[in-house]
């Protein structure tokens, strides 16, 4: 076994490998970004060493500097995570040049699953069936548009060396074709340094079913069995389960044996991901399931896994790069009950999903199940990484009691300032749809509107009335109570504040309220959302935004990377603007109404901050 390990990451799964190594007598190594130099990993490792500046590609995506800590440190093994360089063959191929373990795929495996229509095209040929689509070379407007109408709308243009999510935009018209493969294309370049693409069917009714599969150096090759990674937004995994509802076993059978023989396909070794795309139309069938893509390292949602098999994946890992055989052969790797990850993201779903950033005064995450977390309270969430907070971890015997672990759970989060999906996530757990299985990639597009919590529920106002009162607060309670006599009854209705709204509550005091003051704020916490509340003064009046206002801010901190219009320019309603970059998502900036430009404030490259002023628009009669 080797003796220490350089971990190539940061964050929740910096500290979930250091948990493994540390449990073989490994010494850790951490490297980290100036951003990140108070976070735990750092804390937690037996070394840890500055590798350079805030953004990734001066830091974590920096070959160079990485490779300079091992040697400064002397690591013996390298340990990439997910994301940033996990997926990298030349990096791959420059540890294990300077004498270096590699905890990860080989190289030439990397490579031959790298490409999405290199991929499917050995996939083909080793017998694995794929989805209907076009993978030319041929990568003109002309002919990508042409082999889309031959497809046949909807279609999904995905980028050649894509993964996560990123390079990704499904195309409901012919005539959004051009706009979207260009965006797609300008995505794919800034996260991948390749801008080509390939065309798919669109599946109606998809599920998103992927095969852990794990290979030793000496030919031994199983699978973990299934996970389910339906539930989606903007193509990132919200929740994931396993084993996969609805799929019988002779269905599974298939699937896994597929996926075996995909990953005997490219020779692999260590932990790998086959991913499968369903059409779940008339329920889970092989003759409806195709190969979508190979990831080449461990997975987000691995603890599912964990969870229903028992195994450590990363302590598997370890083992196989330092050249032992696999903990367990596929006769010996046992199914047992039902496990659910719930991502917790710092964004805030009632406005559009925008990622939220600053430093989290209050955090309580559940302590009864399991929680990988990259940051604890009183750490910073910045806009130079993933959003994620911690995956929460529910099993339990069966589908039913696991979800009402994790229901109970989310319910339970507490985040402030940050806004995060905690609410979101305990809404879906108890979703009538959700819990009996009827879901697909599209479950959370459906039903945002009954899963996204916009105002407080009456209990919860009735909570923060009942606070209110009971507390010395800066407003008039008398004022408040509208209904108050001497030696009568009274009224006990409350004129309150929660968040940017005024409302009726009724004070009730058999109610446990759950409020945490922070500062000069109280935060009233209900099923996974956070509202602060307070008393108004008396002459305090409702704000509201007409609809005429044409002044367009930033709604999150990030990067201009694009300026579709200048000053002057007639633009008509839902027109793009702009578009700002930030935790690797796009938020393109829409014209609210038919005007002209009067004045921009902002060019290509410029970074802005939160409600920044970006665009100006006029009507034109004005």
């Amino acid at each position: 076994m080797m003796e220490s390990l350089l971990i190539a990451n940061r964050g929740e799964i910096a500290r979930r490998i250091i948990r493994s190594a540390k449990m073989l007598g490994i010494r850790t190594i951490a490297v980290y970004s100036e951003a990140d130099a108070g976070l735990p990993f750092v804390r937690e490792a037996d070394e840890a060493i500055a590798i350079g500046p805030a953004p990734a590609r001066e830091s974590y995506l920096s070959q160079t500097r990485i490779l300079d800590a091992a040697r400064k440190s002397g690591a013996a093994a390298i340990h990439p995570g997910y994301g940033f360089l996990s997926e990298n063959a030349g990096f791959a191929e420059a540890v294990e040049k300077a004498g270096i373990i590699w905890v990860g795929a080989p190289p030439a495996a990397i490579r031959a699953m790298g490409l999405k229509d290199a991929a499917k095209e050995l996939m083909q040929a080793s017998g694995v069936p794929v989805t209907p689509g076009y993978m030319g070379a041929d990568q003109s407007e002309e002919r990508l548009t042409a082999e889309a109408d031959i497809i046949g709308y909807p279609v999904l243009i995905k980028a050649v060396a894509g993964g996560g999510g990123k390079g990704m935009r499904r195309v409901e018209r012919p005539q959004d074709f051009a706009e979207l493969l260009a965006s797609c294309r300008r995505e794919a370049a800034a996260a991948f340094g390749d801008d080509r693409v390939l065309i798919e069917r669109y599946i109606a009714n998809p599920r998103h079913i992927e095969v852990q599969v794990f290979a030793d150096k000496l030919g031994n090759c199983v699978h973990l069995f299934e996970r389910d990674c339906s539930l989606q937004r903007r193509h990132q995994k919200v929740i994931e389960e396993a084993p996969a509802p609805g799929l019988d076993a002779a269905t599974r059978a298939v699937i896994c044996d597929a996926a075996v023989k995909a990953a005997r396909a490219v020779n692999y070794v260590g932990a790998g991901t086959i991913e499968f795309i369903a059409d779940a139309s008339e329920g889970l069938r092989e003759d409806r399931i195709w190969f979508m893509e190979m990831n080449t390292r461990l997975q987000v949602e691995h603890p599912v896994t964990e969870a229903i098999t028992g195994e450590d994946l990363v302590l598997w890992q370890l083992k196989v790069a330092a050249g032992e055989p696999l903990p367990k052969m596929q006769d010996e790797i046992a199914m047992n009950g039902w496990a659910f990850e719930a991502r917790l993201y710092a964004e805030n779903p009632a406005a559009g999903y925008l990622p939220s950033t600053g430093r989290l005064d209050h955090l309580r995450l559940p302590d009864t199940i399991r929680v990988d977390s990259g940051v604890d309270q009183g750490d910073e969430i910045t806009a130079f990484y993933d959003p994620m907070i911690a995956k929460i971890v529910a099993h339990g015997p069966n589908r039913e009691a696991a979800l009402s672990k994790l229901a109970a759970a989310c319910a339970g989060i507490e985040v402030w300032p940050v806004k995060s999906n905690a609410g979101l996530l305990a809404r879906i757990a108890v979703d009538p749809d959700f819990c009996a299985a009827r879901i697909d990639t599209g479950f959370l597009d459906r039903h945002d509107d009954r899963l996204v919590a916009t105002e407080p529920s009456e209990t919860a106002i009735d909570s923060a009335a009942t606070v209110l009162l009971s507390k010395n607060t800066d407003g008039d309670p008398w004022t408040a109570l509208t209904g108050f006599r001497i030696a009568g009854a009274d009224d006990r209705r409350v004129r309150i504040r929660i968040g940017d709204h005024l409302h009726w509550g009724q004070s009730r005091p058999e109610l446990e309220a759950n409020t945490v003051t922070i500062g000069e704020t109280t935060v009233l916490f209900d099923a996974g959302n956070a509202w602060p509340i307070s008393l108004p003064v008396a002459s305090e009046v409702e704000a509201s935004q007409g609809a005429g206002d044409g002044a367009i801010l930033s709604p999150m901190p990030g990067l201009v990377i694009s300026v579709d219009v200048a000053e002057g320019d007639r633009v008509a309603k839902g027109d793009r603007l702009l578009t700002v970059e930030a935790m690797k998502m796009e938020h393109s900036l829409r014209a609210p109404f038919d005007g002209i430009v009067e004045k921009l404030q902002v060019s290509w490259g410029i970074r802005v901050s939160e409600n920044q002023l970006v665009v100006s628009i006029v009507k034109e009669q004005d």
